[in-house]
């Protein structure tokens, strides 16, 4: 622990983001808690869809309200604002992105578990290379190889001086940068935030204790009330921003321009 004046404990990025095996020490199949939380994450969407469709109703109400809300907003604010009706098809794909990702991140405003597993690099990246392969094969699927490529790093209407340069941009962009950008967006947002959430707390706990920085806990206790509410709305974001950016990428390669 890192130990500060007027007996503040902080305790290092290590034990903030290292986690001991949990269930199945010392196996093949160790799970921390960082592999509940992803175990999380992919039951309570199925959970949630399985309750809506063996309770529906003609009006629904409860757990199909939640479900038909939730397919409602991926459809019409992220299908059809970035695909259009061909989009479709990859609904499902898209709905279960955001579900993961949202569900693995509101797990840091959670008592006793306060933890985002997307603060950790693995799954991010993991999920980045998913949707790198997927609007790539989508690419290749509806247009070719050879001219997907083409398409892809030789915008029309470049002028062919600038040619080379523009064509190693955009290869970079599309191909490598793509990715990496996913991954770090949604990784270092929500480590960001775990690490101001821990910090507040450290403090409003040092500080309610009798002596006479008591009489100012109040403060960092109101941030970290408010904290905590924008991170609920960061959790939202960061689900729906991979979620959004990853349907821009398959409509690119879906509906190339001309």
């Amino acid at each position: 622990m890192i130990q500060l004046m007027y007996g503040l404990h902080f305790p290092p990025i290590a034990e903030l983001l290292e986690w001991p095996g949990i269930l199945f020490n010392g196996t093949a199949f160790e799970l921390n808690k960082v592999g509940l939380i992803y175990l999380w994450a992919m039951l309570a969407p199925l959970a949630i869809f399985v309750l809506a469709i063996r309770r529906s109703a003609l009006v629904p109400k409860g757990v199909q309200t939640v479900a038909e809300s939730s397919v409602d907003f991926v459809r019409d604010n992220v299908v059809m604002q970035t695909i259009g009706p061909d989009g479709m098809r990859f609904m499902p794909f898209l709905l279960s992105l955001f579900f993961f990702i949202f569900f693995a991140n509101i797990t840091e405003v959670i008592p006793f578990i306060q933890f985002p597993a997307n603060s950790r690099m693995a799954a991010p990246a993991v999920l980045a290379i998913i949707v790198w392969c997927v609007f790539n094969a989508v690419g290749i699927k509806s247009q070719g190889f050879f001219s997907y490529f083409k398409n892809t790093v030789i915008p029309p209407g470049v002028p062919g001086a600038l040619l080379p340069l523009v064509a190693v941009i955009e290869f970079v962009s599309t191909f490598l940068v793509r990715p990496f950008s996913l991954a770090v967006r949604l990784f270092a947002n929500m480590l960001a935030g775990h690490l101001l959430l821990v910090t507040f707390a450290v403090l409003t706990t040092a500080l309610w204790t009798p002596g006479p920085l008591a009489a100012i806990v109040w403060a960092p206790f109101v941030v970290l009330i408010g904290l905590t509410g924008f991170e609920i709305l960061v959790a939202f974001l960061q689900a729906f921003i991979f979620t959004i950016l990853t349907a821009v990428y398959i409509g690119g390669a879906l509906h190339p321009e001309h």
